[in-house]
Formats: structure tokens, C-alpha cells, sequence
């Protein structure tokens, strides 16, 4: 009986901790949404909500850390798939030239995103915005490269670097909301 009990207990309690965690990250999705037109309220939840460090977070911080190691993450994976792409297929100099210099850019763009993680370990918020802006430049500049070559390509990454873009802009708006 005792056994049941605790059973029971433990389960509300862990219910009650994920719905805690939930509206943290509905509410903090919601108001960084307010304050800047380019946030996707849909993006930022959906990619918050299946990550097990989110669900676990307690705070604004905690979702900072977690925002932050989903953008690294997704920067290593289109790093990967740049990679791929110059290994996989011929193409014209000029937009190999372009992937090239996008593969410096998301090789910078981690390393920026690493350098905020550790800052925010010692709650210096406003190296970590400085980060996450010059991380959020890697994708547009990326782009830009395809547009301004002699003959302007379309980006094979387009896509990429636009949720990438918006995988940036998570933890930077809950930084500049904890300043």
C-alpha cells in the first residue's frame, strides 16, 4: 500500500514538474515573441518542448543553456551538411567558393555559441548576447555569398540557414530578456 502511495506521489510530482517546465517555455516563447517581429513563437516551442535539458530547466537561464546547445547543435549538423554537399557533387568555383566560405562562418558560429554557454555559467549576459549576435551573423552572411557572385546562385542551404537564423535568435532574445 505504502509502495502505491509513493507511486502516486512520484508521478504527480513529475507531472506537475513538466507542466511547471512547459509553461516556463510557452511563457518565455510567448513574451520573446512580443518584443521582436522576426521570433517565430512556433519554432521556439516546438524546438524547446522536445528537448529533454528544456523540460528539465527552471528558469530563463536554464532555457538559455539549453536554446544555446540547440543552436550549436543544429550548426554542427548544417556544417555536416555543407561538408557533404562540396564532397558530393561538382559544381561552378564560384559556389563552391560560397559553400566554403559558409563552412567558416558555421565552424565561427559554434565557436561563438561555446563561448556563450560558458559565459552564461558565470552570468555575464551581456558577452553572451555579444556572442549570439555574431554567431546569428553566420547564416545571413552565408546566404549573401550566393548573392553576390558574379552569376548569383541560389543557396543550397537556404532553408537551413533560415531555421538556423531562428535557432540563434531563441537564446539571444531570452539573453536580452534577462538583462
Amino acid at each position: 500500500m505504502k509502495y502505491l502511495l509513493y507511486l502516486i506521489v512520484t508521478f504527480f510530482l513529475l507531472l506537475n514538474g513538466f507542466s511547471t517546465a512547459q509553461t516556463l517555455i510557452r511563457d518565455s516563447c510567448k513574451k520573446a515573441a512580443a518584443k521582436n517581429p522576426k521570433f517565430k513563437n512556433d519554432i521556439c516551442v516546438k524546438s524547446l518542448e522536445t528537448n529533454p535539458q528544456s523540460k528539465a530547466a527552471k528558469d530563463l537561464a536554464g532555457l538559455v543553456v539549453a536554446s544555446t546547445k540547440n543552436a550549436a547543435s543544429k550548426a554542427t549538423s548544417l556544417k555536416g551538411t555543407v561538408d557533404k554537399i562540396l564532397k558530393g557533387k561538382k559544381m561552378n568555383k564560384m559556389s563552391e567558393m560560397a559553400l566554403r566560405d559558409c563552412l567558416q562562418l558555421y565552424t565561427d558560429a559554434i565557436d561563438s555559441l561555446n563561448q556563450a554557454l560558458a559565459s552564461v555559467k558565470s552570468r555575464d549576459y551581456n558577452t553572451v548576447a555579444t556572442v549570439l549576435s555574431a554567431a546569428m551573423d553566420a547564416p545571413s552572411t552565408c546566404e549573401t555569398g550566393f548573392k553576390e557572385i558574379k552569376t548569383p546562385q541560389k543557396s543550397p542551404v537556404t532553408k537551413d540557414n533560415d531555421t538556423l537564423y531562428q535557432m540563434i535568435l531563441i537564446p539571444l532574445s531570452f539573453t536580452n530578456m534577462l538583462k
